[in-house]
């Protein structure tokens, strides 16, 4: 799709948007469309207090245009904020008489539709009022607007229990058995970089030492904690001994509501290593099969059956772990809707407290194949994702977390579903930027959020494990931040 554009500096928005209505092709941009060419064309101009903006768009010799408005207000980063909506509904109403079937995330393209939903409702909307914003200015489906609300409403609860100074801990482990072929995270199987583990805990070991000095220096509590990866148990026993060990030691966790784990790979899961996240108060965790299909399994290159996923459920109950969440994910390569169902019926005889249900994503920098492979698998993931809505709420869960990813098969969404009282605090503070997490490991980001919930500073360690191994002085000099932070008037007083 060739665009042009007149009025705007930065052509992100169009970019961004035309992403999500047309996957499969590439945005270029031109000064002239070449007449004749299938081309959308973007007009923003001021008149008065109010930003106008024009988009035409031309397919197979047809043309639909779409107009809004946009008040121009005192506060710069507010216009930015409403011309870019606008500009995102008006490409959207433009572009979408053209397609077979409209986005249900509508002319939201972010990936925190709850946070988006949330602003509205802490403005005094109601949730009706929320809704009706979404159908009509955004153009999302019912379904999806409920979901979004539902998850804001959760979010809201948690907020208002955050005390001043409370923060969250995310740690990070970077291996797996194995590299799935849809993975699109920073991780490393232990055949290609197994021996670089030894010195990554090191390393890591030394970085919460140092990091627990900042914390009890500038007055933080810890109320959550979350160890993920990669997959934290392709750690041996003894690793995850001295890691859990480090963390005891260099934090104060008195305040602690929350510790959780992501065993991940059934592969990787063993009694020994279950009593030893036990030992150390570990109170969730994570076993997560992605599909109970062993073809589908075998197919995305996961080195375990859906009966191992059984047999290491019923290990973790003997354990004594009362709070197990399982991911599944609909658009895998092989599964149906038919078999995904049966996916789901597995994991709800077992009980979880909670279960995940992702939406495939193409990984990050997928070519053009890649992203039209994934698009055309929109209708089977809309039943996928219906089939595990239906069924889970029948069986008592409840939606409480979602977020959104880059080429995401059909553009749809990955959803946490738990029963009432089990929602991870971790994953709603994360996703929603409810709360400063301070993150350790290779590709860790810290977030250290203002007192107005929007300004965040951000601190970065190295991304692979190779680089971060060898950086530990740099990586401690950058966690000084916290405290200026936390001294700073960003912070709260405790």
């Amino acid at each position: 799709m060739i665009y042009t554009m007149q009025g705007l500096e930065n052509d992100h928005p169009i970019r961004e948007m035309l992403f999500n209505l047309l996957p499969t092709e590439i945005p270029e941009r031109a000064d002239i469309a070449p007449e004749g060419a299938d081309a959308l064309g973007v007009v923003v101009e001021q008149a008065g207090a109010e930003n106008r903006i024009r988009v035409c768009c031309v397919r197979g010799g047809k043309q639909i245009c779409a107009e809004k408005c946009a008040p121009i207000s005192d506060d710069a980063e507010q216009t930015k904020r409403v011309r870019t909506h606008a500009l995102k509904s008006a490409i959207f109403e433009a572009v979408v008489p053209f397609l077979d079937t409209a986005p249900e995330w509508g002319s939201l393209t972010g990936v925190r539709p709850a946070k988006f939903a949330r602003s509205f409702m802490e403005q005094g909307y109601t949730p009706a009022q929320v809704a009706k914003l979404m159908t009509e200015t955004y153009h999302v489906s019912a379904a999806r607007r409920a979901l979004a609300i539902r998850s804001a409403g959760v979010a809201m609860d948690l907020k208002e229990k955050i005390r001043d100074n409370d923060i969250s801990i995310y740690i990070g482990i970077p291996f797996c058995p194995s590299r799935c072929s849809y993975c699109s995270f920073v991780s490393h199987s232990i055949e290609k970089a197994g021996k670089l583990m030894e010195a990554y805990l090191d390393t890591l070991c030394g970085e919460i030492a140092h990091t627990g000095e900042i914390l009890k220096q500038a007055g933080l509590r810890i109320v959550t904690i979350y160890i993920g990866g990669g997959t934290p148990t392709t750690l041996s026993a003894e690793q995850m001994d001295r890691l859990l060990r480090i963390v005891h030691q260099a934090f104060d966790l008195h305040a602690m509501e929350e510790f959780t784990v992501e065993a991940g790979r059934p592969d990787t899961i063993t009694r020994e290593k279950l009593t030893v996240l036990k030992k150390y108060g570990v109170d969730r965790i994570s076993i997560n099969p992605q599909s109970m299909n062993d073809a589908v399994l075998e197919g995305i290159g996961r080195h375990h059956s859906a009966q191992d996923v059984l047999d290491r459920y019923q290990t973790a109950r003997e354990v004594g772990f009362s709070a197990i969440n399982m991911d599944t994910i609909a658009g895998l390569d092989g599964d149906t809707p038919e078999s995904f169902a049966r996916t789901i019926d597995m994991l709800l005889e077992l009980n979880p407290e909670n279960i995940t249900v992702h939406t495939l994503a193409a990984k990050r920098g997928a070519d053009q194949h890649d992203r039209a492979h994934n698009a055309q698998k929109q209708d089977d993931v809309r039943q996928m994702l219906e089939i595990a809505s239906q069924k889970l709420t029948a069986a008592g869960y409840v939606p409480y977390y979602l977020y959104r990813q880059k080429f995401m098969a059909g553009g749809f969404e990955n959803v946490g579903w738990c029963k009432i009282g089990y929602e991870c605090k971790y994953n709603v503070y994360m996703m929603e930027e409810l709360q400063t997490i301070v993150s350790l490991g290779a590709g860790g980001v810290t977030k250290l959020l203002g007192t107005d919930g929007r300004k965040i500073r951000r601190i970065s360690n190295p991304k692979y494990p190779y680089e971060y191994n060898v950086s530990l002085q740099r990586i401690n000099a950058g966690k000084q931040e916290i405290l200026n932070w936390a001294q700073s008037s960003t912070a709260l007083p405790d």
